[in-house]
C-alpha cells in the first residue's frame, strides 16, 4: 500500500485528504506543521508527500530542502500562493508538482497517480546510462567523477535519457518538470539544458548527446 504524508495546518484539508486518500487504498499520515512533518517522514518513510507551503513553524520550501537532504520521495506542493516566484522556489528546492488552492480533489488525486506512476517506473536491473565520459545511475541518482545535479536538473535529464533518441517536446518537458502553468517559460529549458551540457558534455558548445531541435524540443542521443 502506498504511504502518503499530508502536511497542512488547516484541519479541514487534512481531514478531507485523509478520507479521500484512504478510500482509494492509500495509507495516510498527517502533520499540522513542518517540524512534525520532518519527524514523521524520518520515522515512517512515506512514498509521497503532499505539502502546504504556508506552515506555522517552517516555510514549506525549508521542509522540501530538509526532505531532499536524505530522500528522493516525490513531493506535491499544495499552496494558496499563486505567484510564479513561489512556484519556482518550491520546484527548484525539489518539489515534483505544484497544485494551487483552491483545488479539486479529483485533480489532486490525478496528480498523485501521475507522480507515483512516474516515480514507480523503474527497471529491476540497474538503470545506468552513458553520457559521453560519464556513467549515470538513475536508480541511485549518482554520476561518475563526482558530478552533482540539482533535483530539477535530475528530473529534466531523467526524462531525456529514459527516452533515448526520442524527441521530447518543449511542452512535455515544461509540463512534467515544472507543471502545466509554465508552458510559456521556454527560457527555463534553455537555462537547464545549458547547465546539463556544462556538467556532462565534453564540449558544451558543440553537444553530441544533449541535443536541441530548434522550436520543437530536446533529444538525448546515446
Amino acid at each position: 500500500m502506498t504511504r502518503v504524508l499530508v502536511v497542512d495546518d488547516e484541519p479541514q484539508i487534512l481531514r478531507a485528504l485523509r478520507v479521500n486518500l484512504a478510500a482509494r487504498q492509500y495509507e495516510v499520515a498527517v502533520a499540522p506543521d513542518g517540524g512534525t512533518a520532518l519527524r514523521v517522514a524520518a520515522d515512517w518513510h512515506p512514498d509521497l508527500v503532499i505539502l502546504d507551503l504556508g506552515l506555522p513553524d517552517l516555510d514549506g520550501v525549508e521542509v522540501i530542502q530538509g526532505l531532499r537532504g536524505w530522500t528522493s520521495t516525490p513531493i506535491i506542493v499544495l499552496s494558496g500562493r499563486a505567484d510564479s516566484t513561489d512556484k519556482v522556489d518550491a520546484l527548484d528546492a525539489g518539489a515534483d508538482d505544484y497544485v494551487t488552492k483552491p483545488f479539486s480533489i479529483d485533480e489532486l488525486l490525478a496528480r498523485v497517480r501521475a507522480v507515483t506512476r512516474r516515480t514507480g517506473q523503474r527497471d529491476d536491473e540497474d538503470a545506468t546510462v552513458q553520457v559521453g565520459e560519464h556513467v549515470i545511475d538513475l536508480t541511485r541518482k549518482t554520476i561518475s567523477d563526482g558530478v552533482r545535479l540539482t533535483p530539477t536538473e535530475w528530473h529534466f535529464l531523467e526524462i531525456l535519457v529514459r527516452n533515448p533518441g526520442k524527441l521530447i517536446s518543449q511542452r512535455q518537458l515544461l509540463t512534467e518538470v515544472w507543471g502545466s502553468s509554465y508552458l510559456k517559460e521556454t527560457h527555463y529549458l534553455r537555462q537547464y539544458m545549458a547547465q546539463l551540457r556544462r556538467k556532462l558534455e565534453r564540449d558544451p558548445a558543440q553537444p553530441v548527446h544533449l541535443l536541441t531541435e530548434p522550436g520543437m524540443g530536446y533529444r538525448f542521443q546515446p
